[in-house]
C-alpha cells in the first residue's frame, strides 16, 4: 500500500499534465481549412475543451456541414495532431513535480483521455512522463466520452482501485462531471479560468480557480495526506 493509503490519482492529460491545447487548435484550424472552413479561431476551440477528438469531430460535422466521413476527418486531424504533438509539447512543471512526489510515495497512478492511444502514448514518450504512467485509458476505447464516466472508471478498473479511493485531476468542466458521475474526487485546474464558474467545476472538491498559475504540486499532495472530509487549498482555491 502507498504512503497514501490506498489513494489512487486518475490525470487527465490535455490542458492538465501537458498544454497540448495550442496543438490541438492548430490541428483542427488545418483540418477545418483542408475542408473549405477557414476563420476558426482560439475561442471557438475553447468551446470544445475537455471533450473528446471524436465527439468534437461529430460537432463540427454539424456546426460546419463537413461531408467527409467522421473517420476520415478523425486520422487527419489525429495525424496532424501526432506531428505537432512529437515536435513540442509542455509539461506544466508544478505537475511533473507532482507526479514524482506521487511514484515516490508508491502512489498508483493513471491518465485518462479524450485523446486516442497514439496521441497519448507520443505525448508522455516525448516528454519522459511514460515511465511513471503506465496505465493509460484513450476515450476511444470505452462506449462514451466525458462528461460520461466511463473513461474514469475503466482507469479505476484496470488500477485494481475502488472509484471512492480515486481522485482525478482535470482542467475542463466535462472531467469535472465525470469524475463526480463516476463517484471520485476532483481536484479541478481549470485551463481556461474564466469558466471556473461553469456549475460542473462546482462538484469538484478543490477547485483552483487560477488553473495552472496558481496549482503546486506540495499543496496538492498535502491535500491527498488529509482527511478526505478536509478543504485545503491547492494553490490557492
Amino acid at each position: 500500500m502507498s504512503a497514501l493509503g490506498r489513494t489512487s490519482v486518475i490525470f487527465d492529460l490535455d490542458g492538465t499534465l501537458v498544454d497540448s491545447e495550442p496543438n490541438y487548435f492548430e490541428a483542427g484550424r488545418q483540418t477545418l481549412a483542408a475542408h473549405g472552413v477557414t476563420g476558426f479561431t482560439w475561442a471557438d476551440h475553447e468551446r470544445y475543451v475537455g471533450i473528446s477528438t471524436r465527439e468534437t469531430l461529430a460537432l463540427w460535422k454539424e456546426r460546419y456541414g463537413l461531408r467527409a466521413p467522421l473517420e476520415v476527418l478523425l486520422a487527419e486531424k489525429n495525424g496532424r495532431y501526432l506531428e505537432l504533438a512529437r515536435a513540442a509539447t509542455h509539461v506544466y512543471p508544478e505537475m511533473r513535480a507532482f507526479v514524482g512526489l506521487l511514484a515516490d510515495a508508491k502512489v498508483p497512478m493513471a491518465v485518462a483521455s479524450g485523446s486516442s492511444a497514439a496521441a497519448i502514448e507520443a505525448i508522455l514518450t516525448g516528454t519522459g512522463l511514460a515511465p511513471f504512467l503506465t496505465t493509460v485509458v484513450s476515450a476511444d476505447e470505452v462506449a462514451h466520452g466525458k462528461p460520461a464516466p466511463d473513461v474514469f472508471l475503466e482507469a479505476a478498473a484496470r488500477l485494481g482501485a475502488a472509484p471512492a479511493d480515486c481522485v482525478v485531476l482535470e482542467d475542463a468542466a466535462p472531467g469535472a462531471a465525470a469524475a463526480h458521475a463516476a463517484g471520485m474526487r476532483c481536484l479541478a485546474i481549470p485551463y481556461v479560468p474564466a469558466q471556473a464558474d461553469d456549475p460542473a467545476f462546482g462538484t469538484a472538491d478543490v477547485l483552483v480557480r487560477g488553473g495552472q498559475a496558481e496549482f503546486t504540486a506540495r499543496a496538492a499532495y498535502d491535500w491527498l495526506a488529509r482527511p478526505a472530509t478536509s478543504s485545503p487549498t491547492p494553490g490557492g482555491s
